[in-house]
């Protein structure tokens, strides 16, 4: 009878082990994720989720958060009104309790002032507009640079090269803007225009067009009325490339400089050909950079590489895979508790020097919840890649100056 006892005592204590593993091993972490994915901004959209659904992947691998497999449960956010009622819907429906996304910065926008009114922790990943941490919410944090960020960077080279290169007094360089007209190129329209002020760079012009316009012609004749030294481009994808094509077609004298989002994607080379060769772009990390500056940065590429058959089409999947990493370093810090004021007092201690991430930045959160240390680079088209040429200390080669359009 004893022995019969003990082999009952012994199966239920290896019974009880086995479902402590299945609950383990079924144990999982929600997070909603907002991206376009459909529309216009498919393509960015798409790329940003790669990103984390990388980073998804490779932590899972690694044993999850805090013993938990990460679940993203998403959405597709095409437009602003879309963004706002599918946070409503993961908020209320899906009782998702934190957020990351979402690369459009109209979508943040709306998305993120749902969030922030429902306590609920939001992150985002790539999205520039400098109002996103400028609204004074306690629940909202941003792991990438801002509008403003870009365009310090831009005046930088231009006052620091560019200008010396054209043989011209930074007083005497002459710019123009011609930006999509929603957060995102308002708000980089406005940044570029009081940093040139205060750097003393005259702005001659500033040209707003909707992102969805087929004819930018009229933009274009405006341009070249001013006659600037160069053109500051904010554009998403189908935009840039058809402003750099109508410049090119109308003979726009001036080079154009672009500032992230359209001008860093592989399509806008491979559409525009040599159009694009010699473009400028004040960018995300990209992948031709100072492998010493950016550790991890080609475990990435692999990584991706072997996840969808092909290189990455833009810096913004590695601006989206390092910013997940941040969540889930806070979320490890929080034991995966996504309570506001748990995952608060998580990110505001987070402290990440710079260079030590695979994009080379850094994480420290500044009090609106701002990432303080994302350096912009500036970037170069040639021969098909878009190559890091400032500064130096992340550059792979000097700069050129680049031609007119």
């Amino acid at each position: 009878m004893k022995r019969i006892a003990l082999v009952l005592v012994l199966f239920a204590v290896s019974w009880l082990l086995l479902m402590g593993d299945a609950v383990c091993a079924s144990k999982t972490l929600e997070i909603g994720a907002l991206f376009p994915l459909s529309g216009s901004l498919a393509l960015l959209g798409e790329e940003g989720f790669r990103g984390v659904e990388l980073a998804r992947l490779q932590k899972n691998k690694a044993g999850g958060v805090a013993g938990a497999q990460i679940v993203y449960v998403q959405a597709d956010v095409s437009t602003e009104e879309a963004a706002r009622s599918e946070a409503e819907r993961l908020i209320e429906q899906k009782n998702v309790h934190l957020i990351i996304g979402t690369y459009a910065s109209s979508r943040c926008m709306a998305a993120s002032e749902v969030a922030a009114r429902k306590g609920i922790p939001y992150f985002e990943l790539s999205a520039i507009a400098n109002e996103i941490t400028g609204r004074g919410y306690k629940t909202m944090w941003r792991t990438n640079p801002t509008a403003l960020d870009f365009s310090r960077a831009q005046i930088d080279f231009i006052v620091g090269w560019l200008a010396p290169q054209l043989k011209k007094k930074p007083s005497d360089m002459k710019l123009s803007i011609a930006h999509e007209d929603s957060d995102y190129g308002t708000s980089v329209a406005a940044s570029f225009s009081r940093l040139a002020k205060e750097a003393g760079v005259q702005v001659v012009s500033v040209e707003p067009y909707a992102t969805n316009s087929s004819d930018l012609s009229p933009v274009i004749l405006r341009l070249r009325e001013a006659n600037p030294d160069i053109v500051i481009g904010v554009s998403y994808a189908q935009d840039a490339i058809l402003l750099s094509r109508q410049a090119h077609e109308l003979k726009l004298k001036a080079p154009i400089f672009g500032t992230g989002g359209g001008h860093s994607l592989r399509s806008f080379a491979e559409a525009l050909g040599p159009v694009a060769e010699g473009v400028f772009d004040a960018d995300f990390t990209q992948y031709a950079v100072n492998p010493d500056f950016c550790p991890g940065l080609q475990e990435f590429v692999s990584l991706y590489k072997e996840k969808y058959g092909e290189p990455p089409r833009s810096g913004h999947s590695l601006t989206n895979y390092i910013g997940a990493f941040v969540v889930f370093d806070i979320l490890e810090k929080t034991g995966g508790d996504m309570d506001p004021e748990a995952v608060y007092k998580a990110a505001m201690s987070l402290d990440i020097p710079l260079g030590k991430t695979a994009a080379g930045w850094g994480v420290k959160f500044g009090e609106n919840g701002q990432n303080t240390r994302v350096p912009v680079f500036i970037t170069q088209w040639r021969g098909g890649n878009l190559v890091t040429v400032w500064p130096k200390s992340a550059a792979v080669t000097e700069p050129e100056t680049a031609k007119a359009q």
